[in-house]
């Protein structure tokens, strides 16, 4: 699903450095187009400049630049995924016409298609693949054709801050797009016979937010982003066992057992609020998530996967962003590629839009 808030490119890439801008790390990835096959030449994860506060152009710029720096790689084009607190997604019905003036339409009139208003933003289209006998049937009556759309946004300030930045760094801005559809293009990679046949949720547990998206057979039917991830368990765990915050998140991530009367309070809330878009979404479309597949540095401890899976009452399970992915990496990289692999999803989802 591409949805680039704007987009320099004329013809598709052979290759791509692409880049997650998380709250707490920046994850970013070089992926390489041969005919069909596509190898991950390396990859990257370094601290976020300054993460509890929005960042100069210049500091952007230099963080960027040695994200860059980290690959042996002249190409300079590069994607960048917005986290959720700087982008949005959402769902509309859109009168059917041109990709180009349903960014204006959206411009002017964001608050009769979103429900809220939006000022200086800019926003990109995807239509829906498929459209149900109910909507045309409802887009009949109104007595204009209407479709499902896919609606991304973000600021123009925040574009024209990332470009600047991008520019002070020696790279060019191939894509920017939601970084909340990031891990629906890696599943889709990773297990498309999945993708096509069932409907399932693809949860990412971030730093400061999580957020799901419930797939019906290829189609995204819920997307919400819910303001709890890693950060708040770990400081609750820092705070019931009166230890120190690095203290805490090694024992969350290493011994989660060892505390375990302390952590599963602490992941319900979470849990309960994924089961509330699940619960949506099965209502709606009468139709049950077979399976829930969970991204993310969290994805690594399988103690929060069955403690998810409890709350979530569906089958629950980590997955590899990079299983369809060739290899191409050095030693020392290949030797940590499967633990660091969760963090990739997005930054994989990213290069994904550019390359296929």
């Amino acid at each position: 699903m591409a949805l680039p808030f704007f987009n320099t490119q004329t013809r598709k890439r052979d290759q791509i450095i692409a880049i997650d801008l998380g709250g707490r790390s920046t994850k970013a990835v070089h992926v390489q187009r041969k005919g069909d096959v596509l190898t991950l030449m390396g990859y990257c994860v370094m601290d976020a400049p300054i993460y509890e506060k929005n960042i100069s152009v210049n500091l952007l710029g230099d963080h960027l630049k040695a994200v860059q720096q980290s690959f042996d790689i002249k190409s300079k084009f590069t994607s960048i995924a917005l986290g959720s607190n700087d982008s949005l997604l959402r769902q509309a019905d859109l009168p059917q016409m041109p990709v180009s003036d349903l960014r204006l339409v959206l411009k002017n009139n964001s608050k009769n298609y979103l429900q809220q208003e939006l000022p200086a933003y800019v926003f990109d289209c995807h239509y829906s693949a498929v459209e149900t006998k109910e909507a045309k049937d409802a887009a009949a009556k109104q007595g204009l054709p209407k479709q499902k759309v896919l609606v991304g946004g973000a600021k123009q300030q925040l574009l024209d801050d990332i470009q600047s930045a991008m520019k002070r760094a020696g790279l060019i801005a191939d894509k920017v797009l939601p970084g909340v559809i990031g891990p629906v293009n890696s599943f889709e990679m990773a297990h498309p016979e999945t993708f096509t046949k069932e409907a399932v949720a693809i949860v990412n547990i971030g730093y400061k937010t999580s957020s799901i998206c419930v797939l019906n057979r290829g189609e995204l039917g819920v997307t919400r982003i819910v303001n709890l991830g890693g950060d708040r368990i770990t400081h609750g765990l820092s705070e019931a066992m009166n230890i120190s915050y690095a203290e805490a998140e090694g024992i969350k991530m290493g011994m989660p057992h060892e505390v375990q009367a302390h952590l599963e309070p602490l992941i319900t809330p979470l849990g309960r609020e994924l089961r509330a878009s699940i619960d949506f979404f099965e209502h709606q479309q009468d139709r049950t998530i077979s399976q829930v597949f969970i991204c993310g540095s969290s994805a690594r401890s399988e103690f929060m996967i069955k403690a998810l899976q409890t709350e979530l009452m569906a089958p629950c399970r980590s997955w590899n962003p990079l299983a369809n992915l060739q290899l191409s990496l050095n030693p020392a990289q290949t030797a940590e590629v499967e633990f660091v692999a969760p963090q990739l999803t997005v930054a994989i989802g990213a290069a994904a839009v550019a390359l296929c």
